[in-house]
């Protein structure tokens, strides 16, 4: 929900404070919630129509979207890789990663498709509280009120977006040293990407967390992303040192 971040609204939003609604009509985010773009599934756009929609003044995708997006092709390549690697004698040590690689990137990349969607959903929840009455101080509790629980479903998409890179990384640092060895540098992008991913999903957290009124729940989830994205950021660094390295690693131990 970045672009409604971008206006001012999600961070710093308040009864008495509204920059969208002050804004003139040419503003994207000054749109009447029903002028909005129709919800359209971004799966199903091109690479070429998505990019084209997200250059564009409209308030969705955004930040978001992309980031989750970057992490999709990410989840992408380590199915390559593991593709790539399946069925030669080389790596048949490391048919039970390969194996488990293949099968974490496609439901990783579907389920970062499917993040980038609801990122976009919530800036649509969180613009159709900005635009409740208040007229009167009942209205403008009620509109408080929604604009707090919208903000913390815009707070928990890209939270799930940060959790998902995590385990993109753990796949990507599992096929490091025990894939094919001229993909060794696409297990490195797929590394990068979900690093990425999750910085940019962890800023889309950051910028909605004032608008929840919740100093508890803030306070929690900043913790969090902080150890998260250290640890995404110590499988990075492991990666790229596996990687640069040209080395084979020893097989995974079997859970018995």
């Amino acid at each position: 929900m970045d672009r409604c971040s971008q206006s001012g609204s999600a961070g710093r939003d308040s009864a008495n404070h509204d920059p969208i609604e002050r804004r003139g009509p040419a503003n994207p985010y000054n749109q009447p919630v029903e002028t909005l773009p129709k919800s359209v599934s971004f799966a199903d756009l091109t690479i070429g129509q998505f990019v084209e929609r997200l250059s564009s003044a409209e308030p969705v995708p955004g930040g978001g979207s992309a980031s989750a997006l970057a992490a999709a092709l990410g989840a992408a390549l380590v199915s390559m890789v593991a593709g790539l690697s399946v069925g030669r004698s080389k790596y048949s040590a490391y048919k039970a990663t390969l194996a488990r690689a293949d099968v974490a990137g496609k439901q990783l990349a579907a389920e970062f498709l499917a993040l980038s969607d609801r990122d976009a959903d919530a800036y649509a929840g969180y613009a159709v509280a900005l635009k409740l009455p208040r007229h009167s101080d009942a209205q403008s509790e009620a509109r408080l009120e929604a604009i707090r629980a919208a903000a913390r479903v815009a707070s928990d998409a890209p939270w799930d977006c940060v959790r998902a890179c995590l385990r993109l990384a753990e796949v990507a640092e599992s096929l490091a040293g025990r894939s094919n060895v001229n993909a060794s540098s696409d297990v490195l992008v797929a590394a990068l990407l979900a690093e990425a991913g999750a910085r940019g999903a962890a800023e889309n957290v950051r910028i909605n967390l004032p608008s929840t009124g919740d100093e508890e729940y803030s306070e929690a989830m900043s913790q969090q992303l902080d150890e998260t994205l250290h640890d995404i950021s110590a499988l990075t660094s492991r990666t790229r040192e596996i990687v640069l390295s040209g080395g084979p690693q020893e097989p995974e131990a079997e859970a018995e």
